[in-house]
């Protein structure tokens, strides 16, 4: 604490420390929606053009998802491996690793320039990189793609003895023995399936055909067999782990805050003068977006509100952060009992687990995930429980209040109803059988409900497919988002309601399918209207891809279902799904994540409600 004496006399010191803090405090923290409002094309652009890139020349998927690693590998993830010479430094370009091998630049070259055409002067170098890498991995689906040059590997397959015969004299045919002969000859790392993302590397370094001498090193008797064995069998515990060695390697020393900066090409820095910004002194408003330009004189006016205002900007900055562990020291019993609760309903009522899931979708898709859906009508305001898409359909309130009770019991007054949502969600899907992933926290409870927003914003079962994609992107998910999300219907059920202008009325729909959903839902409206059928005629309480199955037969049983699979622009994704059930789980674990992150309130927003029904 500073005494006001202190302050007066320091009123630059003061104001530069804010900007210290703040920016690298808060700006120090990367976000998956950093460029949401900054740049909302920015996902599209960089994926349609490594599209392109890789349907030209799939080996670019490697290049790229390689340039990444090198670039995060030296002083961290910061587009510094793009870079050309300059008079004043030697670049990466040409370093030993890199030299004659590392490729792709054009590409991200054309990404820039796309980048720049939709958002110019936004988005890092740094940060495309970091993307192509991800899309390049989802679109060829690190050595289990890409190639490598003779020089790489001749040593390994004239020297080495823990090398499969047969593979090294294939290998050899086009790596002759003598340096400078067919230095640059390629070879796949993956003999198999070189320009396909799946985990056959594994296979290939068990019977002793790692291209790479540091392949082989993965399984030759030492402590990473076990591991490489797991892989080989396991191939959804490889792409979970790949995915957050990827998020992990991404967090190496990124430059953030007044750090670096947005490079106008990719190879070559820019020198900004900062003289101009000391007339006056800048306080960063928010974590996302915006400047305050605040004038020296009316800071020395202002001091103590000035120090109240670094307090305020800190602190919430900061908490502004959702995080994996964020009740791990203030109720490290959160989760058992979240999951004890939770299974207790299930087991009484299978159904309640699409319930609860349901329950945090129509939450997070009015104005965030702030947990409005489970507050009563007030005087002052009507809620979402009688909006039209919750009205005698949505359910398992009594169950958060369950869950809230139990978890008041081990930490009163810690966890919000809006977290206990989210986790609640997340565990209905792992008991049906679903994939589980880590629940981002810190949300805090609106002290306010909207029926309006909910009439408005939850996507009804009669969107076509434009309108679903449009709904889905006004939140920030993008189509791919919607489609595995969707797949949410592999379990519950839906009432006659819903489905009885498409049984009666539509003609993309299997005859015998849509005949027996008649039996129980009446044409005529008013009779049977309550009547449930189950949203996945096959496994209606298990978590897998029946879903998309279902929809390729023309037995979805919404509209807005079979929109999904109806000659349009999903149709692919419904069939990737529907063969690939680990791709599904992989982009459904995403998209969850993704929509967890719509507009939480953090730090000293919104409030945690002792009762979740009502406000304190």
């Amino acid at each position: 604490m500073a005494f006001s004496s202190f302050l007066k006399a320091n009123v630059v010191t003061l104001a530069f420390l804010i900007i210290v803090l703040f920016m690298g405090g808060t700006n120090a923290q990367l976000s998956t929606n950093f460029y949401s409002k900054s740049c909302p094309r920015l996902f599209a652009t960089v994926k349609s053009t490594v599209q392109s890139a890789i349907q030209n020349e799939a080996r670019m998927g490697a290049s790229l998802l390689r340039l990444f690693f090198h670039d995060c590998f030296v002083n961290g993830c910061d587009g510094s491996v793009l870079l050309d010479d300059t008079s004043s430094f030697t670049g990466e370009k040409n370093a030993v690793p890199n030299r004659n091998s590392a490729r792709g630049f054009d590409v991200v070259d054309n990404i820039k320039s796309a980048v720049e055409n939709v958002c110019s002067g936004v988005v890092s170098c740094a940060d495309i990189l970091a993307i192509a890498a991800r899309d390049s991995v989802g679109i060829v689906r690190s050595h289990t793609i890409g190639q490598a040059r003779c020089t790489s590997f001749r040593a390994r397959i004239y020297n080495e003895t823990t090398i499969d015969a047969s593979f090294a004299q294939t290998r050899r045919s086009n790596c002759p023995r003598t340096a400078g002969s067919g230095d640059n000859n390629l070879a796949p790392l993956d003999l198999q399936t070189p320009t396909s993302f799946e985990n056959n590397y594994y296979k290939n370094l068990i019977n002793r055909r790692g291209l790479l001498h540091s392949d082989q090193q993965l399984f030759n008797g030492g402590s990473t067999d076990s591991i490489v064995r797991t892989y080989s069998n396991d191939e959804k515990t490889f792409n979970s782990d790949f995915v957050a060695g990827m998020i992990k390697m991404g967090d190496i020393s990124p430059l953030t805050g007044s750090n670096g900066e947005i490079r106008k090409n990719l190879f070559h820095s820019f020198q900004t003068n900062h003289k101009h910004y000391f007339p006056f002194l800048a306080i960063v408003f928010s974590s996302k977006l915006g400047l305050i330009m605040a004038f020296s004189s009316f800071l020395k006016a202002n001091v103590v509100t000035l120090a109240f205002l670094i307090i305020v900007l800190f602190m919430g900055g900061t908490n502004a952060q959702l995080s994996t562990n964020f009740y791990s020291k203030s109720c490290p019993r959160l989760f058992a009992t979240v999951k004890s609760t939770v299974q207790s309903a299930i087991q009484k009522e299978a159904r309640m687990g699409a319930s609860l899931l349901r329950l945090f979708f129509h939450d997070c898709f009015v104005n965030g995930c702030d947990g409005s859906i489970l507050l009563d009508d007030t005087s002052s305001f009507t809620g979402e429980k009688n909006a039209v898409p919750n009205r005698n359909s949505a359910r398992g309130f009594d169950v958060v209040d369950n869950i809230k009770s139990a978890v008041e019991n081990v930490c009163s007054g810690v966890v919000s109803c809006a977290d206990i949502l989210a986790i609640a969600a997340r565990d209905s899907v792992e008991i049906l059988g679903g994939p589980t992933w880590n629940v981002k926290l810190g949300r805090r409870d609106s002290r306010t409900a909207s029926q309006s927003a909910a009439n408005n914003n939850i996507p009804p079962p009669t969107f076509n497919l434009s309108q679903l994609i449009n709904s889905f992107n006004s939140v920030g998910l993008s189509t791919r988002d919607m489609v595995a999300l969707s797949g949410s219907h592999t379990i519950g059920q839906a009432r006659c309601t819903s489905f009885r202008a498409r049984i009666y009325n539509e003609t993309t729909i299997d005859a015998s399918f849509a005949q027996t959903r008649r039996s129980n839902c009446p044409r005529t409206a008013g009779s049977g209207d309550n009547n449930l059928a189950p949203l996945d005629l096959q496994t209606p309480t298990s978590f897998e891809s029946n879903y998309y199955k279902n929809l390729i037969n023309r037995k979805g049983l919404l509209h807005s279902d079979q929109q999904l699979f109806n000659g349009g622009s999903t149709d692919w994704i419904v069939r990737t799904y529907s063969n690939d059930e680990k791709t599904f789980n992989c982009d459904f674990v995403a998209g969850m994540i993704k929509m967890g992150d719509i507009s939480p309130l953090t730090g000293s927003n919104g409030e945690i409600r002792k009762n979740c029904r009502r406000a304190n």
